[in-house]
């Protein structure tokens, strides 16, 4: 067996010694961990839905002024009317009855009136003269006043019959819509019973109905935008006209008128709508639910600037279904973590991913 040398093992074993030693101090370091980020966007504008009904806002049930049997019913529900068109028509025949019988009773009371103005003038020629007592002729005098008060009466009498003539035949006062029949021909109906609705179509609102939690949100919405069901590119630009004081007994909400202004020849009565309301007036960004938390000194998120982890201070507007609205702490389009955030710490190496957009995850 071959001897080393004292000297070369000496030199062997520093060698082993240096070579072991330079291994254990290169080890290599781990690499950034990798976490998912998101740009930081402007929110959409968004806000609570209602679905209502297109109404008039002046809408009204006409009714005859007399009562008596519907002989015709000339228009349908839909129908434009003019201002003065005949509608529908009673049976004239108690109408015309009933203006012959006044004119025979206006006759009878002139021809009273005449008589006992005859016998008032005979009469003061003769108490002149002395031939009749003054009793005979005051007489006279109230008779001819009561016949004189008799003939206004039967006057105004034909006068009123003559009007009820004419409200036989039921009109509208203004150009309107025909919404609703109440009642049809054949149908015996009393004064004032309505027959038809009518609608108004300059002016349009949207009925809708807010349950009590919102009222506060309805009042401070900035902006209303009505949509049409049947029209969804059209929006139109509205405001809260009317507001009930009280709530319905049945659905326990409180029933909101939302007139649109200028609408166009597109909305139409009875179409389907929906109100968005929009209370949010200040730019918020958004930023997904995930991302926002808190580790005891207020809402706070991470951001990923030149490959290390940033902390940011924010201040919440709202939570929603699609996010959380930010107002302050950070500026668009900052890489924000959306996963992991509380087990990071300021200053870490990180490897940022963007993260797959919802509207891109199909």
């Amino acid at each position: 067996m071959t001897k080393i040398a004292p000297r070369v093992a000496a030199s062997l074993i520093a060698a082993t010694a240096a070579l072991a030693g330079c291994q254990a101090g290169d080890t290599t370091p781990p690499p950034p961990r990798s976490v998912l980020v998101q740009p930081a966007a402007s929110a959409p504008q968004t806000g609570s839905i209602y679905t209502g009904e297109i109404r008039a806002r002046h809408e009204v049930d006409i009714a005859f002024r007399v009562g008596g049997k519907i002989a015709a019913r000339l228009v349908d529900a839909g129908a434009e009317i003019k201002a003065g068109q005949p509608l529908a028509r009673l049976d004239p025949a108690d109408l015309e009855l009933a203006a012959a019988a006044a004119r025979a009773q206006l006759v009878a009371a002139e021809s009273e009136h005449t008589t006992a103005r005859t016998e008032r003038e005979r009469y003061a020629g003769l108490v002149a003269k002395k031939f009749v007592s003054q009793a005979a002729f005051d007489a006279k005098d109230n008779a001819y006043n009561s016949a004189q008060a008799r003939l206004e009466q039967a006057r105004a009498q034909s006068r009123i019959s003559g009007n009820q003539t004419t409200y036989g035949t039921l009109s509208s006062e203004f150009p309107a819509i025909v919404t609703a029949v109440l009642a049809d021909a054949g149908q015996v109906v009393g004064a004032g019973q309505a027959v038809l609705r009518i609608a108004r179509p300059e002016e349009k609102e949207v009925a809708i109905a807010i349950p009590e939690s919102r009222l506060a949100e309805l009042k401070a919405a900035k902006n209303l935008v009505v949509s049409l069901w049947a029209e969804p590119k059209i929006a139109l630009r509205a405001e809260l006209r009317e507001l009930s004081p009280a709530a319905d007994p049945a659905t326990r909400t409180y029933a909101a008128r939302i007139r649109i202004l200028n609408p166009p020849p597109e909305v139409r009565l009875g179409m389907t709508a929906r109100v968005a309301l929009d209370s949010t007036a200040e730019s918020t960004l958004l930023v997904p639910l995930s991302a926002v938390i808190d580790a005891g000194q207020g809402p706070l998120v991470r951001v990923v600037k030149d490959g290390k982890v940033a902390t940011r201070q924010v201040t919440t507007v709202r939570f929603r279904e699609d996010g959380v609205e930010l107002s302050g702490g950070l500026e668009a389009g900052e890489q924000v973590i959306i996963s992991g955030a509380g087990k990071l710490v300021d200053g870490q190496e990180v490897q940022a991913k963007p993260a797959t957009t919802p509207d891109r995850q199909r």
